[in-house]
């Protein structure tokens, strides 16, 4: 009887050890996805502040060099909600706030002081030099405080920096890092207006929905017809199959889609409009192990297939290499002026010059001969409406297209100011400010915010 209790003792101790165990497991394994859900969250927060502190530091750089009212407001709205997005942002990364005081308070000014001088804007006041002083300090430290946002978000990725270690030694990790470049702002003006909630869509936004392709020309098209598109472009003898996939009706550009596999194995996709049988996109993943060839060789590949595909009078942009493959902006000149709504890309690989893609939506959507205005204001008189500091390197007409689906004649104006190169848009009928862009010249190609 004894032995029985005993057994039984034991039966029911090694169940408790089992229950014990099968509990911590799945306590464990729920702290486990809590922790990983709580380091997403971090995660996600972290890149928004640095996507948003970006945005910070290009209109601070545009919204001192502008010199219209309003588009300066413009430029200060936008200011604004991305100064107040990036605070909510901060506020949600597991370091107390107080540690990182200095950086929400820059961040709060930026907010406040944009707001400010906005309103200023609209009311058809100009910013004085106190104003744009003002606005260049801010700018320098948003400098700053980009770079270092972004040597966390490499620590971060590297593993060399934890949210744990950020959490458990923040004054000493994140706060001091951040914020010790930032405290020549406690002597900034902090008496703002009190203002209310803006919500800003843009005018005119029921405008912003999408035409009809203007750029598309020629008749229907069948889908065997497509396919002899396919031949014809990559060459019927170097292709083993084609395979079709569809017909994209969801798209402004109706296309029949295609997989591509040649005869050396490459798979390629690939579709043909159905109005016109023109490629609306191809694209081929294959690696580039040694660059042979440089950028000038590229665009020369580029525009000779531009050419061979039926897309005359293209005048390269911007670029951007990538692991071997650069991708190249063209856009449409008629005449002498750069039609930038009409826009291709083309990727070329630099070992052998091969196009490994191009993507032709701008172009089909928008292109058509232009009826160019001769009523212009005079290239000088336009000269008269840049910021005076303005080093010009280059100066022509384009046509920019507008957040309403419309389309501006503008004379485009490159230049500098100290390291910062910016192109800057004047009305080439009214003498406005249009629009600003700041070019950054990077080891990967020439990129444009």
């Amino acid at each position: 009887m004894k032995n029985k209790k005993k057994i039984i003792v034991g039966i029911i101790i090694i169940a408790l050890i089992a229950a014990i165990g099968i509990l911590g497991y799945f306590l464990y394994k729920k702290d486990s996805e809590v922790k990983l859900a709580s380091r997403n969250l971090y995660d996600s927060n972290f890149y928004e502040l640095v996507n948003y502190v970006q945005n910070v530091e290009t209109y601070l750089a545009k919204s001192t060099i502008s010199t219209s009212n309003t588009h300066s407001a413009e430029t200060l709205t936008y200011l604004w909600r991305e100064a107040n997005l990036a605070q909510t942002y901060l506020a949600g990364l597991p370091v107390q706030s107080q540690e990182l005081e200095n950086t929400e308070k820059f961040l709060n000014q930026v907010s406040d002081y944009s707001y400010t001088l906005s309103r200023k804007n609209i009311k058809g006041e100009d910013l004085n030099d106190e104003d744009i002083k003002n606005l260049e300090d801010l700018h320098k430290y948003s400098t700053e405080l980009k770079n270092v946002l972004n040597q966390l978000a490499a620590d971060l990725e590297s593993g060399s920096i934890t949210w744990k270690d950020l959490t458990k030694n923040g004054k000493e990790e994140f706060a001091q890092a951040v914020s010790s470049n930032l405290d020549v702002f406690s002597s900034l003006e902090e008496d703002f207006h009190e203002y209310s909630g803006l919500i800003y869509d843009g005018a005119f936004s029921e405008h912003l929905t999408k035409t009809e392709p203007k750029g598309l020309s020629g008749d229907e098209i069948s889908e065997e017809d497509a396919k002899n598109k396919i031949k014809k472009i990559y060459g019927e003898e170097n292709i083993k199959e084609i395979s079709s996939l569809g017909v994209n009706e969801n798209s402004e550009l109706t296309s029949y889609n295609f997989s591509v596999k040649t005869n050396n194995e490459k798979n390629i996709s690939i579709a043909i409009s159905k109005i016109g049988g023109h490629i609306v996109y191809s694209n081929c993943d294959r690696d580039v192990s040694e660059e042979k060839i440089n950028y000038d060789e590229a665009n020369q590949k580029g525009k000779d297939f531009l050419n061979e595909q039926g897309f005359n009078n293209m005048k390269e942009t911007y670029y951007l290499n990538e692991n071997g493959i650069v991708t190249i902006n063209y856009a449409y000149l008629q005449n002498d002026v750069v039609i930038y709504p009409d826009l291709i890309k083309v990727k070329v690989a630099l070992d052998n010059g091969e196009i490994l893609g191009i993507e032709t939506k701008g172009y089909l959507n928008n292109h058509i001969d232009r009826s160019i205005s001769k009523n212009l204001i005079s290239k000088e008189e336009a000269k008269k409406e840049l910021n005076k500091n303005l080093n010009i390197q280059s100066e022509g007409l384009a046509i920019i297209p507008t957040e309403f689906q419309t389309e501006i004649l503008c004379y485009e104006f490159k230049g500098k100011i100290e390291e910062t190169e910016f192109l800057v848009y004047i009305n080439a009928e009214n003498g406005e400010e249009e629009d600003i862009l700041i070019i950054y010249n990077t080891p990967n190609g020439v990129l444009t915010m």
